[in-house]
């Protein structure tokens, strides 16, 4: 029986979503096998310095792709939020998986709400989406940058006079950590990063063997969400590191777009939605009304 090999991170969230697609495929197709090929990139290597500092686009995509094109791995797994809007030549996502939960979530120490936390408290992320965010709401709490993966960043917030820190609701709940979460961010406060909750599977474009296998995991109604969040990302011309909020929510067909930007001290943040029923439009319009209101000058400064 010939082997389908899988790409992921080896990191415990990555692992889990690399297992989730292995047994959807293995319950759909129980005479192949399916098998896990980990690999650590560069965003995992470099812990020490905020990704925003290392400015290079696909960090925890890029050895995956170089495996997907050498031909060492059949279809790579990653959260879509990890993976830039523009892939390499000859790379497609086959499939969109549907969508965890989307939003942000704040962990505490001791249980105690954003709203209620003292002036001046230590929030741990290194995010500049979560940070400017938060410090358009708070801009009496301070931040520290938090890399690692979600058990470093537990273990950090334990060890460290941070009160609290600011993940994916999404890694959470896959990891079983529900009761860990203090709140879920409301999307007035935090709008969440582009792909945030999708896990997305990509493939070398010739391989319609394995885009015919993985034709069954994919979600129509993610797929429309994340293309139109993804749109408005590749018109604005954002990576990981600005900061870029973007949720679409797709109801009886019809998508609805929520777009952010924000200047790195929190000030200023333009918010922009449109409704409509063709992803790519609808990424556009709502790029090009937060453009008119000022996005380019913002992320201009922030390059």
């Amino acid at each position: 029986m010939k082997n389908i090999r899988i790409g992921t991170r080896d990191s415990q969230l990555a692992m889990w979503q690399a297992e989730w697609v292995q047994s959807q495929l293995t319950k759909l197709y129980p005479d192949l096998n399916f098998v896990l090929v980990p690999m650590k990139t560069k965003g995992d290597k470099i812990l020490d310095v905020p990704l925003s500092k290392i400015g290079d686009k696909g960090l925890f995509t890029k050895e995956l792709e170089h495996g997907l094109l050498n031909d060492e791995l059949d279809m790579a797994v990653h959260s879509l939020k990890d993976m830039p809007t523009q892939l390499p030549p000859g790379l497609i996502i086959s499939a969109f998986c549907e969508r965890e939960e989307p939003r942000d979530v704040f962990l505490s120490k001791n249980g105690v709400k954003l709203e209620e936390l003292p002036p001046g408290a230590l929030i741990g992320t290194s995010s500049l989406r979560r940070k400017s965010q938060l410090k358009h709401y708070r801009p009496d709490l301070n931040f520290t940058d938090l890399r690692g993966n979600l058990q470093t960043r537990w273990r950090k917030l334990q060890e460290s006079d941070m009160v609290g820190i600011v993940l994916a609701a999404a890694g959470v709940k896959r990891l079983g950590w529900a009761d860990r979460i203090t709140q879920i961010l409301p999307e007035d406060i935090m709008l969440s990063a582009v792909g945030q909750g999708s896990i997305a599977i990509e493939i070398d474009e010739k391989r319609s063997d394995i885009a015919e296998l993985l034709a069954r995991l994919n979600h129509p109604e993610t797929e429309r969400a994340v293309r139109a969040e993804r749109t408005l990302m590749r018109k604005l011309e954002g990576g990981c590191q600005v900061p870029i909020g973007a949720l679409g929510q797709v109801v009886e067909g019809e998508i609805t777009l929520r777009g952010m930007v924000a200047s790195l001290d929190g000030v200023r943040i333009l918010k922009a939605e449109v409704k409509g029923t063709d992803p790519e439009k609808v990424g556009i319009e709502v790029a090009n009304r937060l453009i008119e209101m000022g996005a380019a000058s913002i992320l201009e400064e922030i390059r």
